[in-house]
């Protein structure tokens, strides 16, 4: 509670005290039951901001570790993926070799002489 607040409640008190029967004592005692009722709605507010504060910094931790969790296990699947693609390319590697070889083993001699000749004709 507000320190200045308070030492104008204990003033007004002791003001109104001393004549009860006055209107001004109900007036006082009126601004004095209003004050109260402010300041108790003043730190209800305030309750109500921290707990809300909380609960939103709550909300954010929660979403980071969601956040962090999806990027894992994302991390994860596009790794597998590659590797299971990187495996299959290796599979093949003998396969297309051995195609490739297919292939250019006719070509060989006619390449030999295409060489030559290149070389030969300087």
């Amino acid at each position: 509670m507000d320190e200045k607040v308070l030492e104008e409640i204990r003033f007004q008190q002791e003001v109104v005290d001393k004549d009860t029967e006055s209107p001004l004592y109900l007036i006082r005692q009126k601004e004095l039951e209003i004050s109260g009722r402010v300041l108790a709605a003043r730190s209800q507010a305030e309750k109500t901001v921290a707990d809300a504060r909380k609960k939103a910094q709550a909300i954010l931790r929660d979403a980071e570790a969601e956040a962090d969790r999806q990027v894992k296990r994302h991390t994860e699947e596009v790794l597998a993926a590659a590797e299971r693609e990187a495996a299959e390319i290796r599979a093949s590697i003998p396969e297309q070799t051995a195609a490739l070889k297919a292939k250019l083993e006719p070509k060989i001699d006619e390449a030999v002489e295409f060489v030559v000749r290149a070389v030969t004709s300087v």
